[in-house]
C-alpha cells in the first residue's frame, strides 16, 4: 500500500495509516493525513478528501501572516472544521516581519550550519515557545469526527513535529516515526518550486541551498529523544500541558485500530 495520496493541488500529501506499534497493532488509515500547503487544491481534490477520504478537520500551522496574506483556500467553503493553530512566535504579538514569521526563517540568526542539530533546535523551539498551539494540534486530532489534516506550507517542519507527536501518543516506534518523516525528502524540490511561485514565500523563502533544507532522520530522532529526557515522552508532554490521561488514551484510541 502506498501512502501517499496523489492530488493536483498538493505535492507532499501522505495517510499515516498502517503503520506498526509497539503492541502489534497498526495505526488507523484515513485518521491522520500530513500534507503541504492546500490553497492550491482543485474541486476535485476537496470532493476527493471531503467523499472519498472522508476528512472532517483541517489543522493549519501556518502563522497568521502567512495566513492572511495566502487568503482562504478552497477548503474553506466547505463544512469542514478548521483549527488554525501558528506554531510561530510571532503570532503572541511580537512585531515581526512577513519573513521572519515564516518557518523556514525561524531561527535564520543562528550563525550554525542547517544541519540535523540546527532543525532539532528549530523543533524544540515549537515546544517551549508554542506549547499552547502545539497542544491545540494535537487535541483536534484526537477530537475530531472523522480523517484530520494537519499542514503548513511545506508539510515537513512544523507538521513533521505534530504528527511525530501524535504518532508517538499512538504507540509507533522512534524508527518509524523518522522514517516517516525523513520521505520527503523526495519531494523536497518540487514543494519548494511550488513554494517560491506564490506569496509570500516568493520574497521570504531562504537563499539556503535544498540540501540544507533536508529533513534528516537525525533531526526528528533529537526531538523525540528530547520529549524523553525531559518529559518521559510525548506523553509526559502532554500531562505536563494539562492533559488527563482519558484525553490521552481518546488520541491513542482515535489512531490505532
Amino acid at each position: 500500500m502506498t501512502r501517499w495520496i496523489e492530488l493536483d493541488g498538493v505535492v507532499n500529501m501522505r495517510d499515516l495509516g498502517g503503520l506498526p506499534t509497539r503492541d502489534g497493532r497498526t495505526t488507523r488509515e484515513g485518521r491522520l493525513i500530513r500534507s503541504d500547503n492546500l490553497q492550491d487544491l482543485s474541486e476535485g481534490d476537496v470532493r476527493h478528501l471531503v467523499e472519498v477520504l472522508g476528512v472532517t478537520d483541517v489543522v493549519d500551522l501556518r502563522s497568521h501572516v502567512e495566513h492572511e496574506v495566502t487568503g482562504a483556500g478552497p477548503l474553506r467553503s466547505t463544512p469542514l472544521t478548521h483549527h488554525h493553530h501558528s506554531l510561530l512566535r510571532e503570532d503572541l504579538g511580537a512585531d515581526e516581519t512577513v519573513e521572519e514569521a515564516l518557518a523556514v526563517r525561524w531561527g535564520r540568526g543562528d550563525p550554525a550550519p542547517r544541519d540535523g542539530a540546527f532543525w532539532a533546535r528549530h523543533y524544540t523551539g515549537y515546544l517551549t515557545r508554542r506549547p499552547d498551539s502545539v497542544a491545540a494540534a494535537l487535541a483536534a486530532i484526537r477530537d475530531s469526527a472523522g480523517g484530520t489534516v494537519v499542514h503548513c506550507a511545506a508539510g515537513k517542519d512544523r507538521t513533521g513535529t505534530v504528527v511525530g507527536m501524535a504518532l508517538a501518543v499512538a504507540g509507533v516506534p522512534d524508527e518509524e516515526i523518522v522514517a516517516d518523516y525523513v520521505l520527503t525528502a523526495g519531494r523536497l524540490e518540487r514543494i519548494i518550486d511550488r513554494l517560491i511561485e506564490v506569496e509570500p514565500y516568493r520574497r521570504s523563502l531562504p537563499t539556503h541551498t535544498l540540501e540544507e533544507q533536508l529533513p534528516r532522520a537525525e533531526s526528528m530522532a533529537a526531538v523525540l529523544a528530547h520529549l524523553d529526557e525531559e518529559f518521559g515522552g510525548t506523553i509526559g508532554w502532554l500531562e505536563a500541558a494539562g492533559w488527563t490521561q482519558e484525553e490521552v488514551t481518546r488520541l491513542r484510541d482515535r489512531l490505532v485500530g
